[in-house]
């Protein structure tokens, strides 16, 4: 009985996890976005290589303010 409450436990504070920010995978990091909605919608999000300028058209994620933290890592999308 105690082992089935630790386990509801956690898998309520994870999904409180999934449902409440945004994990994005960097190229030598992950940050932590806190989202708008609180859906499981791009929960874990890849931004490795080219792929960051798909992030920026995505609106749940430019709602969060994906841009900011772009800003705030030195990352740049150009032309």
């Amino acid at each position: 009985m105690k082992k089935s409450f630790i386990v509801i436990i956690i898998a309520g504070a994870l999904t409180f996890l999934a449902l409440n920010f945004h994990f994005i995978l960097m190229d030598r990091s992950i940050k932590f976005l806190k989202k708008t909605d609180l859906t499981f919608n791009n929960t874990f999000v890849d931004a490795r290589g080219a792929k960051k300028y798909k992030l920026f058209i995505n609106p749940s994620l430019r709602k969060a303010g994906i841009r900011d933290l772009f800003k705030d890592s030195s990352v740049t999308i150009g032309k």
